[in-house]
């Protein structure tokens, strides 16, 4: 059965440009704000075709007893690494996924590369001032045509605990933590490591996996969590380890760019959920565009199927036939990026660039630990 409450017909052909804008960079967020429910709200009605501006946690008004909320439960690990050569030059490393027959052996973007060599070895320092070694073991070639590297990070029963004692969170690159912004070497200040690694977190966060933070899911406290319960709306969780493949720049064009794989998951009780709710009638409210591409993902068919680590790279460009999501909660995305281009997908270039014009007019806060924005 399909959605019926499908977008509007988009511009048969679209260009990149169509999906640019301008962003002061004052309103590009570099914290989070203190109470994760206080974040402003701007809500889009497609049906009254209206805009209103209120706070994340009077979202609960637009909701019904009955509509179930789906959010992504990956936890994000403290996968950026910074790390020193027998040299003294500093290598910064960004963790992706590690080997399936080797979980101790981790894919890593590295920055620089150029001089590595397979058995070289590299100097981790955790936060109590104690060094732990990690090897480089090979390179490969990623999807997105650059060189990566394997690397071994030691015994496979404490990579976690390693991870978590010498590992920073996984920030972007437009959140700064370096005294010089420039010096992409600098490892940033040890006192921001704790907050961002919990805070660049949600509070559903449960299966490690992700090198980037579902950021939607951010506004929920477990205050609001708990209201919603009282309210008589549902929520349920799906895993979609979220990879750098998602935040790949568009190089070609709208119609030609492809996502990376990323893994995920859904339970027999998520699916039995979404599809009971639909069929009363209610609902289906996703909280990200990584909940909203699982959901698209194993719903192809109309009806939500459970799946266990089964592998996505939906990309969500206009005229994707949505199936499972009725509502999107997100965050504001880059300008001309492929998690832009979803949203415009399910609510209508012209509406979402019209409603990001005047979200940077009214000075909202953007991207990861910005603003929210959701489309009903």
């Amino acid at each position: 059965m399909q959605n019926s409450n499908q977008p509007a017909a988009l511009d048969q052909t679209l260009d990149l440009k169509d999906f640019e804008f301008d962003l002061p960079a004052e309103l590009i967020a570099q914290q989070p704000i203190e109470e994760r429910h206080e974040s402003r709200l701007l809500v889009i009605d497609r049906a009254k075709d209206t805009r209103s501006h209120l706070r994340f946690k009077d979202i609960k008004s637009f909701l019904k007893e009955g509509d179930i909320i789906v959010v992504n439960d990956t936890q994000v690990l403290p996968a950026k690494l910074y790390a020193k050569r027998k040299t003294g030059g500093v290598v910064k490393l960004l963790l992706i996924k590690p080997m399936a027959t080797a979980t101790n052996i981790w894919e890593a973007m590295v920055m620089p590369i150029k001089r590595l060599k397979v058995g070289d070895e590299l100097e981790v320092e955790g936060a109590n001032g104690r060094t732990f070694p990690i090897f480089v073991k090979d390179f490969v070639l990623g999807p997105d045509g650059y060189k990566r590297m394997l690397v071994d990070l030691g015994a496979k029963e404490t990579v976690f605990d390693f991870l978590k004692e010498v590992g920073f969170a996984p920030l972007p690159p437009y959140i700064h933590r370096n005294k010089e912004e420039s010096d992409m070497a600098a490892r940033p200040p040890l006192g921001s490591r704790t907050e961002d690694i919990d805070r660049y977190q949600t509070v559903f966060a449960k299966n490690p996996g992700a090198v980037a933070a579902p950021t939607a899911g951010l506004h929920f406290s477990n205050e609001l969590i708990e209201e919603l319960r009282v309210a008589g709306i549902e929520l349920h969780k799906v895993t979609l380890h979220v990879g750098p493949g998602t935040f790949k720049p568009i190089s070609t064009s709208v119609d030609e760019h492809t996502i990376e794989a990323e893994t995920y998951s859904i339970s027999e009780t998520v699916a039995q959920a979404v599809n009971d709710a639909k069929a009363r009638g209610k609902r289906v409210v996703a909280v990200g565009t990584t909940s909203l591409r699982a959901l698209e993902s194993a719903g192809a068919s109309g009806k939500l199927e459970a799946v266990e680590n089964g592998s996505t790279n939906l990309y969500v460009k206009p005229g994707h036939d949505f199936r499972i999501v009725d509502s999107l909660i997100t965050n504001f995305h880059l300008s001309a990026s492929s998690l832009l281009i979803l949203v415009a997908a399910y609510a209508g270039r012209d509406r979402i660039m019209e409603a990001y014009k005047e979200a940077v007019l009214e000075r909202y806060r953007f991207y990861s630990y910005g603003d929210a924005m959701l489309i009903l």
